[in-house]
C-alpha cells in the first residue's frame, strides 16, 4: 500500500521511529515490536496492507533508499522522527568470481549507500535537536568470515566501520548510532528476494566447494529468528550506554562472545 506524502498524526509525547525495508522479514516484525510497545512507526517501503495492525501511531510510507529523490519524499512525508532504523538490505551467495560487478554495485547501492544515505538525510534535524538514534543493521558475516558471500560481507563490514566512526563524531551532539548484527536467519527471504541476481553465481568448477556449505545452510544449528532481531533494534534505540554492538539471535552472541 502506498500513501500519498501527507504530515502523520502523532502524539507528541510517544516517540517516534522511521523503519526501512519493512515489506517482510526483520522489518516487519521490527515495526511490529516498537508499535507494540508505543511508539509511532513509519514503516517504510510498502508492506502488504493486511501486514501491519490499523492504528494512527502507524503509517506506511513508499521508499527507494537508492533514489534520492524518494528518501527526500518518505522524509517529508514522516515529519520530524526520534530514531532511524536502517534495515532495508539485499543479499547475493555465490563465487565472487563469477559475481558480475554490476551486481555488486546494486547490493553495495542498498546495503552501503542506502544506509549512508538515509542517515545523511536524518542527521540535520538529529544534530539541531540534540538528540536521536540511529540503528544500522548488519548481520553475522561481520563477526566471523563465510564463503560465498565476499560482495554481500563487504557492503555490510563497510557498515560497520562507517557506523563505529560516526557514533564518535555524534556523541558531541548528543546523537547515538548503533548497530546490529544478526545471525543466520533463513525466514528472512534472503536467497528468495536475491534469486535473480544469484542466478550462475556457482559455476562448475566450484560445485563441490560448494555443496557442503549449502548443505549446513540447510540444515543451521541455530537460527536467529525475526523476533531476536526485533529485540535487538529494541534494545539499541533505547539504549544511552556508550555500547556500540548487539548481536541478534543465539548464532550471533555466540560468534560476538568469541572473538
Amino acid at each position: 500500500m502506498v500513501e500519498s506524502p501527507v504530515r502523520l498524526p502523532y502524539v507528541t509525547t510517544m516517540n517516534t521511529v522511521l523503519i526501512t525495508g519493512c515489506s517482510s522479514g526483520y522489518g516487519l516484525k521490527t515495526a511490529r515490536y516498537f508499535h507494540s510497545r508505543g511508539w509511532n512507526v513509519i514503516a517504510m517501503r510498502t508492506p502488504r496492507e493486511d501486514a501491519l495492525p490499523r492504528s494512527e501511531r502507524l503509517r506506511m510510507v513508499a521508499l527507494d533508499v537508492t533514489k534520492p529523490h524518494s528518501i527526500a519524499a518518505a522524509l517529508e512525508a514522516s515529519g520530524p522522527i526520534d530514531a532511524l532504523v536502517n534495515n532495508a538490505g539485499i543479499g547475493v551467495v555465490g563465487a565472487f568470481e563469477a559475481t558480475p560487478m554490476a551486481t555488486t554495485r546494486e547490493v553495495f547501492e542498498t546495503n552501503t549507500f542506502g544506509v549512508m544515505a538515509m542517515t545523511q538525510a536524518v542527521l540535520p534535524a538529529f544534530r539541531t535537536r540534540r538528540s536521536g538514534v540511529v540503528v544500522n543493521v548488519t548481520s553475522s558475516v561481520t563477526l566471523t568470515p563465510m564463503p560465498l558471500a565476499a560482495a554481500y560481507t563487504a557492503s555490510k563490514m563497510a557498515i560497520e566501520g562507517f557506523t563505529a566512526s560516526l557514533a564518535l563524531e555524534l556523541e558531541y551532539f548528543n546523537v547515538r548510532v548503533k548497530l546490529v548484527e544478526p545471525g543466520y536467519g533463513p525466514s528472512t527471504r534472503f536467497t528468495s528476494n536475491g534469486g535473480s541476481r544469484m542466478a550462475g553465481l556457482i559455476p562448475d568448477a566450484y560445485a563441490d566447494f560448494a555443496r557442503p556449505i549449502f548443505t549446513a545452510f540447510a540444515q543451521p544449528s541455530a537460527v536467529t529468528t525475526e523476533l531476536d532481531v526485533a529485540d535487538a533494534v529494541w534494545r539499541a534505540a533505547n539504549d544511552a550506554s556508550g555500547r556500540l554492538r548487539f548481536p541478534a539471535g543465539a548464532d550471533a552472541v555466540a560468534l560476538a562472545q568469541s572473538t
